[in-house]
């Protein structure tokens, strides 16, 4: 097999991935990783309902931003043919972005490093198994 034909194979199988479990991504979102794990930890593993419910009655500043992308995710799955009242989140992860860097200055001719951190999610959903 050559490495084309590698290739090529290795692109479909992901993208028969994709069709089998979809899949929403939000890149940049401007809060910290540390803050936005707690929401993912908090929805890992839950049905889509329940964690739309989760983050909707939550106060935290990243749950809005994370509601929307589960929310486009189970549209990504509806688009696909998926039954989106069996829907479950199968993985999440939050992956940390660049950083936002400058200097503020402050007395005395000193200059202090402002880092600004932003965040890369992932959801991936799946429909649950009926036992």
């Amino acid at each position: 097999m050559g490495k084309t034909a590698r290739k090529r194979e290795l692109k479909e199988m992901r993208k028969a991935e994709r069709r089998e479990h979809p899949r929403a991504i939000l890149r940049y979102a401007r809060i910290a990783p540390r803050k936005m794990r707690i929401l993912a930890n908090m929805v890992r593993g839950k049905d889509v309902e329940e964690a739309l419910a989760l983050l909707n009655f939550s106060n935290k500043r990243g749950a809005l931003p994370l509601r929307k992308l589960i929310m486009s995710a189970t549209f990504n799955a509806e688009q696909l043919g998926h039954d989106t009242d069996n829907l479950y989140i199968k993985t999440i992860y939050v992956d940390q972005g660049p950083m936002w860097k400058w200097r503020r200055p402050r007395a005395r001719g000193r200059a202090f490093p402002i880092r600004k951190k932003t965040s890369h999610v992932t959801v991936i959903l799946a429909e649950k198994k009926e036992a």
